[in-house]
């Protein structure tokens, strides 16, 4: 994967979707639906090595979020 800046990883610890695929837009100058699929990878691996820097679970991380 490209690299992204912190802040991404930043919002997407803090549970700020919305700001997070907007840095990803920024960053690499994709679509929302690529934003979305980069943002899960790097999800993904944040849930995998950083699992204790979340502030929600798993379950409740993409609840009432629609993009």
């Amino acid at each position: 994967m490209q690299e992204l800046p912190e802040s991404v990883d930043r919002h997407i610890l803090d549970h700020r979707i919305v700001p997070a695929l907007k840095a990803v837009m920024d960053a690499s100058g994709c679509t929302l639906h690529q934003a979305i699929d980069i943002f899960g990878v790097r999800y993904e691996e944040l849930r995998r090595d950083r699992p204790d820097d979340f502030r929600v679970s798993p379950e409740e991380y993409g609840r009432n979020v629609y993009t």
